[in-house]
């Protein structure tokens, strides 16, 4: 046998003659030195992660037994499943963590990662275990920091949709094994203490409680196992969680009670160990399952995409993995099939409907030259495409990962919620060493079960969970309706606005104007001749501009070139077609300040060397939601304002249509800016809608801001939301969800607070036994969790009820 044959597949070194170590990759049995590189390999393969072993430049190192070598995550190819590129040389890991039990471990996860070097910043979901790490490579390393995690408990996985799903079951399994086993010891353990309540005699008293020992045993060391980990976790790093006092009621109690039957006299507890421990584990596998469910709702988009692709290779069709699918490739989409990636029609006319991504469930036509969106379904014939952007390149991973990026925002409530669950439980410690003294000197035989009740019935899980469930559903549900929320203020803040500033171009109107007329310098009809070389030109000026003016002249592109082309915000362009310098923009940009006065419209003046040749008027048409939105927001009391860099007569035009009595006409972007600033200096909250490069100064300086789904890259990462199908009746729509949202977290709060302010005294009187303790403190948590998941029930009425916009194509 080579050498090659009998080195390590891992790590390159000699493989024993009598290990048996193998694995099976890619159909060939490959050999391992060591059950710590049969693992190592186990887990990458496993992961999703096996092209790290075509990608690797040299073996790996050697791990120790049963320990994953993080190293292998510092790879860029292997990054590619999980990493973003940021501005400033800084990457995000898409991470989840195992371990987490309450919202506790939340903060101190955040506190330790945020000590290193290199952290920029970390955010922990305790509803959904996912974790973004945000941090500069020229300072860690990823795999240092995922090492870290590891150390102090909580297991680092790169959130891929295979590893969450593997996750799902791993934890379920785990859960309903634990569970059975105490249930079945509690039930056991029951029955024996009957016996031993109803008056056995000394000699069956001992006897009974021998038997129920051995059936409490394995309920304290495997079924409530997660709590002593936890527990040691959280002291280990010298901070509370509620993980503590639970183990310290467990551990003391049973403690208490093997005493008790090994030497005799004294109580036993070994029934109310067991119980509690069941009803505990019981109130939590409850609350993991409202947690994946609402988990795997949030991540439907990614399971949309198909496994393989019709791909036109070697002169034929051929079904790829979808990982394999490249930019320039052509695919194939059958009807009725999923489109596996962006790109742009090359053949066919179908109609897709795009509800999943944008909300709408009508059905939009689809031809040559335009693009389709992966993850939205053909639904008549089949079409050719051009791919354009595959796996996190796609608008549909680009959704995904704004959206997890809102789940892990934490409003200012919410902060304060996980701060002070660490105090609750340093004060529920406390109380629970005066109250077992106090209880001592009253009724010594009653003192450890109270200390248990007090230590149990206590729950600043509710506490801290009150805030991010609900804020994560409305997320959610607001993703269903086409309302990508990315900023942590908006659904606190969506309550408190007083103004709504609307632009105009693209956002009150659909963002498609069209060439109605081109008149002479002095208001007459042009010939045609004349007026197609002019709307060329036009053309040629604005080819590559994504302005939606720079769309109304796209019909009349031709092999004409432009040179030294110069935009200018606002106002219009300039550049050099054949021996002429040209401008198009509004008339004082081109050197003129009349209008012709023929007809409404949005009118643009074409200058050639500084002498007017044409007028050239566009009209764009009416939102169907443009008007229904406004309405809703103006009888919810809100001022409705429209500001637009347009000339007067076509903003008055639309704001007259759509019952909007405050508009202000040619307005700069900084101009913008100001009025804005200025309304918010006078006290009022602003919320900007806008669309486009000239609103990015006013989205950014706004309460809050919304652009439109056509909106430019650059208007929507400076936004807070991001309106997916151009519907602004999901802007009251979205208003209704926060304000439900608040009163859902002031009623979670107010009956965690009411809840323990109830129940810490009953207990400390010694009014709740520590079973009862057991299931008022997963109660607890499971309202808050349930009252939260109402909002994912929540109805639009009529008034609110989404309008489908006709197709910007149209």
């Amino acid at each position: 046998m080579s050498n090659t044959a009998c080195a390590c597949y891992h790590c390159g070194l000699a493989v024993p003659p009598d290990s048996d170590y193998t694995l099976s990759l890619e159909g060939q049995p490959q050999r391992f030195c060591c059950p710590g590189c049969l693992a190592v390999a186990s887990a990458i393969i496993d992961g999703g992660l096996g092209s790290f072993y075509q990608f690797r430049s040299a073996r790996s190192s050697r791990p120790g037994d049963h320990h994953i070598d993080f190293s292998i995550y510092d790879l860029d190819d292997v990054q590619q499943e999980f990493v973003d590129q940021l501005a400033d040389g800084e990457r995000q890991a898409n991470l989840l963590l195992t371990g987490i039990t309450c919202a506790a471990c939340v903060w101190l996860i955040e506190k330790h990662l945020a000590q290193l070097p290199g952290v920029v910043a970390v955010r922990v979901n305790a509803t959904t275990h996912r974790c973004l790490l945000r941090w500069r490579p020229a300072e860690g390393q990823l795999s240092e920091l995922m090492r870290s995690l590891s150390d102090i408990g909580y297991e680092p996985l790169p959130a891929t949709e295979s590893q969450r799903q593997q996750l799902r079951e791993k934890e379920d399994r785990s859960a309903l094994m634990r569970l059975a086993v105490a249930g079945f010891g509690m039930m056991q353990v029951g029955m024996v203490a009957v016996g031993l309540y109803a008056g056995a005699d000394a000699d069956w008293q001992g006897y009974l409680r021998w038997i129920s020992l051995i059936i409490a045993t394995p309920v304290v060391f495997y079924s409530a196992r997660p709590f002593f980990s936890a527990a040691l976790r959280a002291l280990r790093t010298r901070h509370l969680t509620m993980d503590v006092p639970v183990s310290i009621a467990i551990a003391g109690a049973f403690t208490a009670s093997c005493w008790a039957t090994v030497f005799g006299g004294g109580e036993v507890y070994f029934d109310s160990v067991s119980m509690f421990t069941f009803f505990l584990l019981l109130g939590r596998y409850l609350e993991m399952r409202a947690r994946h469910r609402n988990g795997i709702d949030s991540d439907r988009l990614a399971q949309l995409l198909p496994v393989t692709a019709e791909v036109w290779r070697d002169e034929k069709w051929q079904a790829v993995p979808l990982k394999q699918v490249a930019v320039g490739d052509r695919v194939l989409v059958a009807s009725g099939a999923i489109i596996p990636c962006d790109g742009t029609v090359l053949s066919g006319t179908s109609g897709v409907v795009e509800t999943l991504l944008t909300g709408e469930p009508d059905a939009v036509i689809k031809g040559v030259g335009d693009t389709v969106i992966a993850g939205s379904t053909n639904t008549e014939s089949s079409l050719q495409v051009e791919v354009s952007a595959v796996g996190r390149s796609t608008r549909l991973s680009a959704i995904e990962r704004l959206v997890e990026q809102a789940r892990q925002n934490k409003p200012r409530m919410a902060a304060i919620a996980d701060t002070l669950a660490g105090y609750f439980v340093a004060a529920v410690l406390l109380v629970s060493l005066v109250v077992g003294a106090v209880w001592w000197q009253i009724d010594s035989s009653h003192a450890v079960w109270v200390v248990l009740s007090v230590l149990v019935v206590t729950c600043p899980c509710a506490l801290s969970l009150a805030s991010p469930t609900a804020l994560t559903t409305a997320i959610s549900w607001l993703r269903q309706q086409g309302l990508l929320v990315t900023g942590e203020h908006v659904l606190e803040g969506l309550p408190k606005v007083d103004r709504v500033i609307f632009d105009k171009t693209g956002t009150l109107t659909i963002g498609e104007p069209q060439v109605a007329q081109v008149l002479q310098p002095g208001g007459e009809p042009m010939d045609d001749a004349r007026r197609a070389h002019l709307l060329a030109v036009c053309a040629a000026l604005e080819t590559g501009s994504r302005h939606p003016i720079a769309r109304a002249f796209a019909p009349y592109a031709s092999p004409m070139q432009a040179e030294d082309v110069r935009q200018f915000t606002a106002r219009g362009v300039e550049g050099r077609v054949g021996e002429c310098a040209y401008r198009l923009g509004k008339p004082a940009f081109a050197g003129q300040h009349n209008l012709p006065p023929q007809a409404q419209g949005q009118w643009l003046a074409l200058s050639c060397d500084e002498q007017l040749c044409a007028w050239i008027c566009l009209q764009d048409q009416l939102r169907p939601s443009a008007a229904p939105a406004v309405q809703a927001l103006l009888a919810r009391g809100i001022r409705v304002e429209l500001l637009s860099g347009d000339d007067a007569r076509e903003v008055a035009r639309v704001a007259g249509q759509l019952g909007i009595i405050q508009w202000q006409a040619d307005q700069s972007p900084d101009r913008k800016l100001a009025i804005t600033e200025q309304y918010q200096q006078q006290g009022e909250r602003v919320l900007m809608v806008g669309d486009g490069i000239n609103d990015v100064p006013v989205l950014s300086g706004a309460f809050i801001s919304v652009a439109m789904g056509g909106a430019t890259d650059l208007a929507q990462t400076r936004a807070d939301s991001v309106l997916l199908g151009c519907d602004l009746s999901l802007i009251p729509a979205a208003m209704r969800c926060a304000v439900m949202t608040r009163r859902v977290i002031r009623q979670n709060l107010g009956w965690a607070l009411l809840y323990n302010l109830i129940a810490l005294p009953a207990a400390a009187m010694g009014l709740i036994p520590p079973w009862a303790a057991a299931i008022g403190m997963s109660a607890s948590s499971l309202i808050v969790v349930t009252n939260a998941l109402r909002i994912n029930r929540m109805r639009l009425p009529v008034a609110d009820a989404p309008v489908a916009d006709a197709p910007a194509a149209a």
